[in-house]
Protein backbone atom coordinates (compact mmCIF):
# COMPACT_ATOMS: atom_id res chain seq x y z
CA UNK A 1 0.00 0.00 0.00
CA UNK A 2 0.78 3.44 -0.60
CA UNK A 3 0.07 5.78 1.63
CA UNK A 4 1.02 9.45 1.72
CA UNK A 5 1.89 11.29 5.65
CA UNK A 6 1.20 15.15 5.42
CA UNK A 7 2.75 17.31 8.16
CA UNK A 8 3.33 20.99 8.14
CA UNK A 9 3.65 21.95 12.07
CA UNK A 10 5.72 20.71 15.16
CA UNK A 11 2.63 18.70 17.04
CA UNK A 12 2.48 16.68 13.74
CA UNK A 13 6.06 15.83 13.78
CA UNK A 14 5.93 13.87 16.60
CA UNK A 15 2.56 12.33 16.14
CA UNK A 16 4.45 11.04 12.21
CA UNK A 17 7.30 10.12 14.33
CA UNK A 18 5.43 7.43 16.25
CA UNK A 19 3.20 6.29 13.20
CA UNK A 20 6.20 6.16 11.00
CA UNK A 21 8.13 3.83 13.69
CA UNK A 22 5.49 1.47 13.63
CA UNK A 23 4.83 1.12 9.93
CA UNK A 24 9.02 0.74 10.00
CA UNK A 25 7.98 -2.20 12.87
CA UNK A 26 4.82 -3.76 11.15
CA UNK A 27 7.16 -4.29 7.50
CA UNK A 28 9.87 -5.78 9.20
CA UNK A 29 7.63 -8.17 10.69
CA UNK A 30 7.10 -9.64 7.24
CA UNK A 31 3.42 -8.19 7.06
CA UNK A 32 2.00 -6.78 3.34
CA UNK A 33 4.23 -3.65 3.08
CA UNK A 34 3.02 -0.07 3.74
CA UNK A 35 4.81 2.48 1.49
CA UNK A 36 5.12 5.42 3.24
CA UNK A 37 6.64 8.92 2.33
CA UNK A 38 6.25 11.90 4.17
CA UNK A 39 5.28 15.57 2.46
CA UNK A 40 5.76 18.77 4.74
CA UNK A 41 4.19 21.68 3.70
CA UNK A 42 6.39 23.94 5.06
CA UNK A 43 3.39 25.58 7.54
CA UNK A 44 6.47 25.79 9.76
CA UNK A 45 9.57 26.81 8.17
CA UNK A 46 12.06 27.85 10.75
CA UNK A 47 14.57 25.37 11.51
CA UNK A 48 13.69 25.56 15.13
CA UNK A 49 10.34 25.08 14.50
CA UNK A 50 10.64 21.95 12.11
CA UNK A 51 14.57 20.71 11.55
CA UNK A 52 15.26 20.08 14.68
CA UNK A 53 12.53 17.76 15.34
CA UNK A 54 13.06 15.64 12.50
CA UNK A 55 16.93 15.41 13.14
CA UNK A 56 15.97 14.84 17.18
CA UNK A 57 13.08 12.09 16.43
CA UNK A 58 14.24 10.41 13.83
CA UNK A 59 11.46 10.65 11.55
CA UNK A 60 11.97 9.94 8.06
CA UNK A 61 13.20 12.78 5.67
CA UNK A 62 10.23 14.40 3.42
CA UNK A 63 9.91 13.36 0.11
CA UNK A 64 8.44 16.60 -0.10
CA UNK A 65 9.22 20.13 1.54
CA UNK A 66 6.71 22.73 0.69
CA UNK A 67 7.16 26.66 1.38
CA UNK A 68 3.45 27.08 1.90
CA UNK A 69 3.99 29.82 5.37
CA UNK A 70 2.13 32.69 4.24
CA UNK A 71 1.20 34.65 6.75
CA UNK A 72 -3.15 34.47 6.02
CA UNK A 73 -5.03 31.48 6.03
CA UNK A 74 -6.66 30.95 3.16
CA UNK A 75 -3.86 32.08 1.23
CA UNK A 76 -1.49 29.58 3.15
CA UNK A 77 -4.72 27.08 2.71
CA UNK A 78 -5.01 27.48 -1.29
CA UNK A 79 -1.22 27.18 -2.28
CA UNK A 80 -0.95 23.98 -0.25
CA UNK A 81 -4.42 22.57 -1.64
CA UNK A 82 -2.66 23.43 -5.50
CA UNK A 83 0.84 21.69 -4.62
CA UNK A 84 -0.38 19.35 -2.65
CA UNK A 85 -2.69 18.31 -5.75
CA UNK A 86 -0.40 18.17 -8.11
CA UNK A 87 2.19 15.77 -6.01
CA UNK A 88 -0.62 13.35 -5.22
CA UNK A 89 -1.73 13.17 -9.25
CA UNK A 90 1.98 12.41 -9.81
CA UNK A 91 2.33 10.05 -6.53
CA UNK A 92 -1.16 8.06 -6.89
CA UNK A 93 -1.40 6.73 -3.01
CA UNK A 94 -3.82 4.67 -2.25
CA UNK A 95 -4.03 6.92 0.89
CA UNK A 96 -3.35 10.20 2.47
CA UNK A 97 -2.92 10.77 6.44
CA UNK A 98 -3.17 13.57 7.85
CA UNK A 99 -2.98 14.77 11.38
CA UNK A 100 -4.85 16.99 13.91
CA UNK A 101 -5.90 20.15 12.54
CA UNK A 102 -3.65 22.69 10.71
CA UNK A 103 -4.22 24.15 7.48
CA UNK A 104 -1.75 21.37 6.41
CA UNK A 105 -4.40 18.93 7.59
CA UNK A 106 -7.59 20.89 5.66
CA UNK A 107 -5.19 21.19 2.46
CA UNK A 108 -4.12 17.55 2.49
CA UNK A 109 -7.87 16.02 2.67
CA UNK A 110 -9.17 18.35 0.52
CA UNK A 111 -6.83 17.61 -2.39
CA UNK A 112 -6.82 14.13 -1.87
CA UNK A 113 -11.20 13.56 -1.68
CA UNK A 114 -11.59 15.61 -4.81
CA UNK A 115 -8.62 13.09 -6.06
CA UNK A 116 -11.49 10.07 -4.58
CA UNK A 117 -8.34 9.20 -2.20
CA UNK A 118 -9.53 7.73 0.62
CA UNK A 119 -8.34 10.30 3.71
CA UNK A 120 -7.09 8.69 6.76
CA UNK A 121 -7.66 11.17 9.93
CA UNK A 122 -5.43 10.99 13.46
CA UNK A 123 -6.89 12.41 16.17
CA UNK A 124 -10.68 12.86 14.50
CA UNK A 125 -13.55 14.00 16.53
CA UNK A 126 -11.85 16.68 18.33
CA UNK A 127 -14.37 19.72 19.28
CA UNK A 128 -13.76 23.21 21.53
CA UNK A 129 -17.31 24.18 19.83
CA UNK A 130 -15.69 27.67 19.11
CA UNK A 131 -15.92 28.71 15.40
CA UNK A 132 -13.87 31.28 15.98
CA UNK A 133 -10.65 29.24 16.07
CA UNK A 134 -9.49 28.26 12.44
CA UNK A 135 -8.46 24.91 14.17
CA UNK A 136 -11.66 24.18 14.43
CA UNK A 137 -12.87 24.58 10.82
CA UNK A 138 -10.05 22.54 9.97
CA UNK A 139 -10.44 19.97 12.06
CA UNK A 140 -14.53 19.24 11.30
CA UNK A 141 -14.50 19.99 7.73
CA UNK A 142 -11.39 17.38 7.37
CA UNK A 143 -13.62 14.73 9.50
CA UNK A 144 -16.24 14.83 6.86
CA UNK A 145 -14.28 14.16 3.89
CA UNK A 146 -12.75 11.26 5.60
CA UNK A 147 -12.57 7.81 5.55
CA UNK A 148 -11.15 6.61 8.54
CA UNK A 149 -11.92 8.51 11.35
CA UNK A 150 -9.37 6.93 14.10
CA UNK A 151 -10.29 9.05 17.59
CA UNK A 152 -8.13 9.54 20.98
CA UNK A 153 -10.94 9.66 23.34
CA UNK A 154 -14.52 7.82 23.07
CA UNK A 155 -15.75 12.00 23.53
CA UNK A 156 -14.45 12.42 20.37
CA UNK A 157 -16.72 9.44 18.83
CA UNK A 158 -19.70 10.60 20.43
CA UNK A 159 -18.85 14.53 18.84
CA UNK A 160 -18.50 12.45 15.44
CA UNK A 161 -21.90 10.82 16.36
CA UNK A 162 -23.66 13.73 16.96
CA UNK A 163 -22.69 14.99 13.50
CA UNK A 164 -24.14 11.85 12.00
CA UNK A 165 -20.32 10.17 11.23
CA UNK A 166 -20.31 7.11 12.07
CA UNK A 167 -18.59 4.86 9.47
CA UNK A 168 -14.94 4.05 9.79
CA UNK A 169 -14.67 5.77 13.41
CA UNK A 170 -12.88 4.20 15.51
CA UNK A 171 -10.81 4.43 18.87
CA UNK A 172 -7.61 3.99 18.88
CA UNK A 173 -5.84 6.54 22.11
CA UNK A 174 -3.41 8.93 21.69
CA UNK A 175 -0.09 8.39 19.93
CA UNK A 176 1.07 11.59 22.16
CA UNK A 177 0.68 8.91 24.61
CA UNK A 178 2.83 6.44 22.76
CA UNK A 179 5.95 9.34 22.50
CA UNK A 180 5.67 10.76 25.94
CA UNK A 181 6.57 7.02 27.22
CA UNK A 182 8.99 6.44 24.31
CA UNK A 183 10.72 9.63 24.73
CA UNK A 184 10.29 10.72 28.31
CA UNK A 185 13.07 8.62 29.91
CA UNK A 186 15.69 9.69 26.84
CA UNK A 187 14.73 13.28 27.55
CA UNK A 188 15.21 13.13 31.14
CA UNK A 189 18.74 11.48 30.24
CA UNK A 190 20.19 13.54 27.39
CA UNK A 191 18.55 16.99 27.32
CA UNK A 192 20.46 19.48 28.78
CA UNK A 193 17.69 22.47 28.92
CA UNK A 194 17.66 22.49 32.83
CA UNK A 195 21.12 22.94 32.93
CA UNK A 196 21.40 25.52 30.64
CA UNK A 197 18.38 27.74 31.84
CA UNK A 198 19.68 27.46 35.03
CA UNK A 199 16.44 25.60 36.66
CA UNK A 200 18.16 22.52 37.64
CA UNK A 201 18.02 23.22 41.15
CA UNK A 202 15.08 25.31 41.98
CA UNK A 203 11.15 25.55 40.91
CA UNK A 204 9.61 26.85 37.61
CA UNK A 205 6.96 26.95 35.52
CA UNK A 206 6.92 26.84 31.97
CA UNK A 207 4.28 28.78 29.69
CA UNK A 208 3.82 28.55 25.85
CA UNK A 209 1.82 30.60 23.61
CA UNK A 210 0.83 30.57 20.01
CA UNK A 211 -2.70 30.70 19.26
CA UNK A 212 -3.76 33.81 17.24
CA UNK A 213 -6.93 34.12 19.44
CA UNK A 214 -4.27 35.19 21.69
CA UNK A 215 -1.16 36.43 19.94
CA UNK A 216 -3.32 38.44 17.78
CA UNK A 217 -4.85 40.52 20.33
CA UNK A 218 -2.75 43.09 22.60
CA UNK A 219 -4.78 42.86 25.36
CA UNK A 220 -4.89 38.85 25.43
CA UNK A 221 -1.24 39.30 25.11
CA UNK A 222 -0.52 41.70 27.43
CA UNK A 223 -2.67 40.29 29.75
CA UNK A 224 -0.70 36.95 29.41
CA UNK A 225 2.17 38.53 30.08
CA UNK A 226 1.27 40.64 32.93
CA UNK A 227 0.37 37.83 34.81
CA UNK A 228 3.48 36.06 33.83
CA UNK A 229 5.52 39.05 35.66
CA UNK A 230 3.15 39.18 38.62
CA UNK A 231 3.73 35.51 39.84
CA UNK A 232 7.05 35.30 37.96
CA UNK A 233 10.83 36.03 40.45
CA UNK A 234 14.18 35.18 40.09
CA UNK A 235 14.05 32.41 42.53
CA UNK A 236 10.79 30.92 41.03
CA UNK A 237 11.18 31.88 37.35
CA UNK A 238 8.94 31.15 34.37
CA UNK A 239 10.41 29.30 31.35
CA UNK A 240 8.77 30.74 27.89
CA UNK A 241 9.99 29.07 24.33
CA UNK A 242 8.85 31.55 22.38
CA UNK A 243 7.02 30.59 18.86
CA UNK A 244 8.13 33.40 15.90
CA UNK A 245 4.51 34.80 15.66
CA UNK A 246 4.74 35.24 19.40
CA UNK A 247 7.93 37.09 19.62
CA UNK A 248 7.10 39.47 16.52
CA UNK A 249 3.92 39.83 18.32
CA UNK A 250 5.29 41.06 21.75
CA UNK A 251 7.24 43.39 19.63
CA UNK A 252 4.40 44.64 17.80
CA UNK A 253 2.34 45.44 20.47
CA UNK A 254 5.53 47.09 22.79
CA UNK A 255 6.00 44.23 25.15
CA UNK A 256 8.77 42.50 24.32
CA UNK A 257 11.51 44.58 25.74
CA UNK A 258 9.71 44.57 28.99
CA UNK A 259 9.22 40.82 29.32
CA UNK A 260 13.15 40.23 28.32
CA UNK A 261 13.99 42.79 31.13
CA UNK A 262 11.84 40.71 33.98
CA UNK A 263 14.16 38.68 36.29
CA UNK A 264 11.50 35.83 36.27
CA UNK A 265 10.39 35.57 32.81
CA UNK A 266 13.25 33.41 30.93
CA UNK A 267 12.35 33.99 27.38
CA UNK A 268 14.08 31.29 24.60
CA UNK A 269 14.09 30.21 21.28
CA UNK A 270 11.50 27.40 20.29
CA UNK A 271 13.27 24.53 21.38
CA UNK A 272 13.72 20.62 20.34
CA UNK A 273 11.04 17.94 21.47
CA UNK A 274 12.84 16.23 24.17
CA UNK A 275 13.95 19.63 25.73
CA UNK A 276 10.64 20.50 25.89
CA UNK A 277 9.47 17.29 27.52
CA UNK A 278 12.28 17.57 30.40
CA UNK A 279 10.78 20.83 31.15
CA UNK A 280 7.20 19.17 30.91
CA UNK A 281 8.87 16.77 33.77
CA UNK A 282 10.19 19.10 35.74
CA UNK A 283 7.76 22.54 36.17
CA UNK A 284 5.77 23.04 38.83
CA UNK A 285 3.14 24.22 36.54
CA UNK A 286 2.36 24.45 33.01
CA UNK A 287 0.87 27.18 31.52
CA UNK A 288 -0.78 26.97 27.79
CA UNK A 289 -2.69 27.55 25.10
CA UNK A 290 -1.37 24.37 23.14
CA UNK A 291 -3.89 21.24 22.94
CA UNK A 292 -1.02 18.90 22.75
CA UNK A 293 0.70 20.39 25.65
CA UNK A 294 -2.28 20.14 27.83
CA UNK A 295 -2.49 16.78 27.14
CA UNK A 296 1.45 15.96 27.66
CA UNK A 297 1.65 17.97 30.96
CA UNK A 298 -1.44 15.02 32.19
CA UNK A 299 0.83 12.62 30.45
CA UNK A 300 3.73 13.50 32.83
CA UNK A 301 1.77 14.75 35.45
CA UNK A 302 2.32 18.44 35.67
CA UNK A 303 -0.90 20.30 36.56
CA UNK A 304 -1.85 22.37 33.66
CA UNK A 305 -3.16 26.31 33.27
CA UNK A 306 -4.76 26.64 29.29
CA UNK A 307 -5.03 30.41 28.51
CA UNK A 308 -7.90 29.50 26.46
CA UNK A 309 -11.96 29.58 27.33
CA UNK A 310 -12.16 26.24 26.20
CA UNK A 311 -10.74 22.86 25.48
CA UNK A 312 -10.75 19.70 22.97
CA UNK A 313 -9.60 17.88 26.11
CA UNK A 314 -12.03 17.85 27.97
CA UNK A 315 -11.21 15.29 29.76
CA UNK A 316 -8.04 16.72 31.60
CA UNK A 317 -10.30 19.47 33.05
CA UNK A 318 -12.65 17.05 34.42
CA UNK A 319 -9.98 14.94 35.81
CA UNK A 320 -8.76 17.55 37.73
CA UNK A 321 -5.03 18.31 36.22
CA UNK A 322 -6.73 21.15 33.79
CA UNK A 323 -8.20 24.63 34.48
CA UNK A 324 -9.51 26.62 32.48
CA UNK A 325 -8.46 30.27 32.59
CA UNK A 326 -8.92 32.76 29.50
CA UNK A 327 -6.34 35.35 30.10
CA UNK A 328 -7.53 37.59 32.73
CA UNK A 329 -4.86 38.15 34.89
CA UNK A 330 -6.74 37.40 38.10
CA UNK A 331 -8.18 34.64 36.88
CA UNK A 332 -4.41 33.35 35.78
CA UNK A 333 -3.31 34.15 39.59
CA UNK A 334 -6.01 32.33 41.49
CA UNK A 335 -5.24 28.86 39.24
CA UNK A 336 -1.66 29.22 40.10
CA UNK A 337 -3.02 29.22 43.21
CA UNK A 338 -5.29 26.36 43.60
CA UNK A 339 -5.17 22.84 42.89
CA UNK A 340 -7.85 20.62 42.34
CA UNK A 341 -7.83 17.06 43.24
CA UNK A 342 -6.56 15.03 40.48
CA UNK A 343 -7.49 11.22 38.74
CA UNK A 344 -6.27 8.97 36.38
CA UNK A 345 -7.25 9.33 32.84
CA UNK A 346 -7.72 5.78 30.92
CA UNK A 347 -9.17 7.03 27.58
CA UNK A 348 -5.23 7.86 26.01
CA UNK A 349 -4.86 4.23 25.73
CA UNK A 350 -1.60 1.85 26.94
CA UNK A 351 0.99 3.60 24.26
CA UNK A 352 0.01 1.20 21.99
CA UNK A 353 -1.91 4.16 19.54
CA UNK A 354 0.64 4.32 16.55
CA UNK A 355 0.26 -0.17 16.73
CA UNK A 356 -3.46 -0.02 15.87
CA UNK A 357 -3.53 3.03 13.25
CA UNK A 358 -1.09 0.60 11.53
CA UNK A 359 -3.33 -2.38 11.68
CA UNK A 360 -6.66 -0.13 10.66
CA UNK A 361 -4.67 1.23 7.67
Amino acid sequence: MKLITIVGARPQFVKAAMVSRAISEHNRQGHPPVEEQILHTGQHYDENMSGIFFAGMDIPSPAWKLQCSEPAHGAMTGRMLAEIEQILLAALPDKVLVYGDTNSTLAGALAAVKLHIPVVHVEAGLRSFNKQMPEEINRILTDHVSSLLLCPTHTAIHNLANEGIEQGVHHVGDVMYDAALLFGDLARASSGILRQLGVEDRPFRLCTVHRVENTGSAERLSDIFRALAESATEAFPVVVPLHPRTRRCLADYGLLHEAERHPGILLTPPLGFLDMVALEQQATTILTDSGGVQKEAYFHRTPCITLREETEWTETVEAGWNQLAGTDPGRILHCLQHSPKTHDIHEYGTGQAAALITRLL
